[in-house]
């Protein structure tokens, strides 16, 4: 019999635990490096095992359901004589617990791993590793990634533990055999692959010995009837994303000539934001509507409807659908709360619209969502007026005020979007769909999403990890709460937590998460401006000493590297500099107001081959500490005019826009990012400068730890993009 017929059998013999023997049988089969040993019926077999193994030994009570033996008193350790086995074995087997005795060699070894596989009720089976033996669940030190793993992924999660130095030679002791580590984490993935009765595997400790040979010596496998739930899932096909979008004409359902009402905010900020398509408004009532004609019925709309804008009650929402049908309307806003969010009769009518609705051949975005808007088309369709530029920075929401808030936020920083949708509830239109739809959308750069749920787990997964091999996806995660107590019978399973495996998964997927809104938009300026760091190398110029120290140390607590400067760099800067500037990085401009000066050192510096990327800080807003002083220079020395003040203020603006401009055209020629951060800013200032007839921009921070921030992520997601697409 296969081992896979085993397994099964076992599971249906009513098997819940497979004994250790047999769990170390199975994994040895599949590379892990299981520690020899013998299974002895009697005290006399167990001394003849011991002298066939060689002392010292370990006994082990062995039996069905046995988890915890070192509890039970059913482990014997540092067994040095036939006298002391015998003994052993004779105590082991005077518990009712224990039929057999399991003896192995006494590994030794102070470095103790953990590794194993539990299954996710919502993302499926998951790898673990980290710091083993006892203490392993009070020092919490394991990674996880999600199965099946590449070698890519089984390599991070040695590198990416806090004590990841134990893999290294230590203490005289040699270096563990991360060939052999590799392939356990590998087998491990293979087994959930291939046996879905198994629940969790525990391997604890893990030990490397002196030489870096590697012996599972203790491990438990748990079985479980497989989850066959169908899941209940239809794909929304990118074209139909597309569509949503760039509607020829929509019609509001619900519209309202009462100001403040959604059915009046809508139609109100779509026809304002210069939306060129048809508008219609229906109305029981009739009348006029923000200058529109209300139709009573969608019957009576003369032409064809593109997209319905529903603001009804829940209780209409059914008898809508056969009205949509009727006119040929296949894509629906459903801005109605009332559904999923309400309760279980709330997720009952959701689940029941959304059959409706399908079996009408209609797509329902909702319901309770915000609104969407597409600007390369002029349509803002939300309950706010906002109204961003064009650009390629998509953003799906899950919550509709943080989306607008975003969208506010955008406009405001001069930051472009590509699309916008509140996804609400997402009946029938989920994150994956729009991750799937934006991922082949040409003007879409960066995808930018807050969730606080996720619908299809594993869907997100895969198709999350599709994506970012070709574009970032910038997230913020809302509700991170502790997972409650998992039942689990092994440390594997209890050491999961809804966040970090949510955490883990972003990692392994290349999604760059974010911890702050804010950031999300700090994101999106960097993603859609500047091209991608090739390293974590920075260069810093500060027009103050203490401004760059702060700079760098930040690098240095995100992962950036700030080298020193090459001998041949700083003879180029001599010749621009006094001869007391530090000649180190950060580089110091000891308060020089030569225009030509910064420009000429941040030539200098991106055709440096020893830097990926670098940070500018106060070039940019000395023109508004001027303005202040020639209003106090106004005020106290009448021998300035105004007119010459003025001059001397539009002059210093005139710098800051060519400045601009020189870096952009820099970071084009030489395929470096500048991540700038403003001396000060004002109501004239944004975070993003658009430089006509280049694709780059320029942009500028307030702060440095931004700045930092946003190249730090930068420098993750590339390698990701390296790591995985070469």
């Amino acid at each position: 019999m296969d081992l896979k017929e085993w397994v099964k059998n076992a599971l249906e013999s009513g098997k819940a635990v497979l004994t250790e023997a047999e769990s170390k049988t199975l994994l040895g089969r599949y590379g892990v490096p299981v520690v020899a040993e013998t299974i002895a019926n009697t005290p006399a077999d167990a001394v003849a095992a011991a002298i066939d193994l060689g002392f010292p030994v370990v006994l082990k009570g062995l039996g069905d359901g046995l988890l915890h033996k070192t509890e039970g008193g059913l482990v014997h350790l540092n067994l040095t004589n036939e006298r002391s086995v015998r003994s052993a074995a004779e105590q082991i087997l005077e518990t009712a617990a224990a039929s057999q005795i399991l003896v192995q060699p006494q590994i030794e070894g102070p470095r103790e791993f953990v590794a194993g596989l539990f299954r996710d009720p919502h993302f499926g089976p998951a790898i673990l590793f980290g710091l083993g033996g006892i203490l392993t669940e009070a020092v919490s030190d394991v990674v996880f990634r999600l199965a099946p793993l590449t070698r890519q992924d089984a390599a991070d999660m040695i590198e990416s533990i806090r004590s990841r130095s134990l893999i290294g030679p230590f203490r005289g002791e040699q270096a563990v055999d991360r060939e052999r580590l590799v392939g356990a984490l590998m087998g491990l993935s293979a087994i959930a692959a291939e046996f879905p009765e198994i629940a969790e595997i525990d391997i604890n400790p893990l030990i490397a010995t002196a030489t870096g040979e590697l012996k599972a010596v203790d491990a438990l496998i748990t079985l479980a009837e497989p989850d066959r739930e169908a899941t209940d899932t239809h794909p929304v096909p990118p074209p139909a994303i597309h569509a949503l979008f760039y509607p020829r004409s929509v019609a509001f359902i619900g519209a309202s000539a009462q100001m403040g009402k959604w059915g009046h905010m809508l139609i109100c900020n779509t026809i304002s934001g210069g939306y060129l398509g048809e508008v219609y408004a229906v109305n029981p009532k009739g009348g006029l509507i923000a200058g529109k004609p209300a139709f009573k019925t969608i019957a009576e709309i003369p032409g064809e409807v593109d997209l319905a804008v529903v603001t009804l009650p829940a209780a209409a929402i059914m008898n809508l659908i056969p009205q949509l049908k009727a006119k040929g309307i296949k894509n629906v806003v459903l801005i109605t709360s009332g559904f999923g969010e309400t309760g279980a009769d709330g997720k009952s009518l959701e689940r029941q619209l959304a059959r409706e609705a399908r079996s009408a051949g209609i797509l329902i975005l909702g319901p309770n969502t915000m609104g969407i808007c597409n600007p390369h088309i002029h349509f803002f369709c939300t309950g706010t007026s906002v109204r961003p530029l064009p650009g390629s920075t998509v953003v799906v929401a899950q919550s509709g005020n943080m989306g607008t808030q975003l969208l506010a936020f955008a406009e405001a920083q001069g930051i472009g979007i590509r699309a916008f949708s509140g996804s609400g509830n997402e009946a029938m239109i989920t994150i994956e769909d729009y991750m799937e739809g934006f991922e082949v959308d040409k003007l879409t750069r960066t995808v930018m999403i807050y969730i606080e749920s996720v619908k299809q787990g594993r869907r997100f997964f895969e198709s999350a990890r599709r994506v970012s091999q070709k574009k970032p996806i910038v997230l913020l995660k809302g509700g991170q709460t502790r997972a409650g107590n998992r039942a689990a019978s092994s440390h594997t399973g209890a050491m999961a937590s809804d966040t970090r495996l949510f955490n883990a998964l972003c990692l392994q997927a290349g999604i760059v998460k974010v911890d702050q809104p804010m950031e999300l938009l700090d994101l999106a300026a960097a993603f859609s401006s500047l091209p991608l760091p090739k390293g974590n190398r920075i260069a810093i110029m500060t027009l103050g000493g203490g401004w760059g120290v702060v700079t760098a140390d930040l690098c240095n607590q995100f992962g950036l590297d700030v080298p020193d400067l090459s001998s041949e760099l700083i003879a180029i800067i001599d010749k621009v500099l006094p001869p007391y500037w530090s000649r180190s990085n950060p580089i110091d401009l000891v308060g020089e107001n030569e225009p030509s000066i910064p420009l000429t050192i941040m030539e200098a510096l991106l055709q440096w081959e020893g830097c990926d990327a670098v940070i500018n800080l106060g070039i940019l807003g000395r023109r508004i500490f001027l303005k202040r002083l020639a209003d106090s220079v106004e005020n106290a020395d009448r021998s300035y005019t105004r007119e010459f003040l003025d001059d001397a203020v539009h002059t210093f603006s005139d710098f800051e826009n060519s400045y601009i401009q020189q870096i952009v055209r820099l970071m084009e020629k030489y395929g470096k990012p500048v991540f700038g951060v403003s001396l000060l800013t004002d109501e004239k200032d944004a975070t993003v400068y658009r430089v006509k007839g280049h694709h780059h921009k320029g942009v500028f921070y307030e702060t440095p730890e931004r700045a930092v921030k946003a190249a730090a992520r930068m420098v993750e997601y590339q390698r990701f993009r390296t790591r995985h697409t070469g």
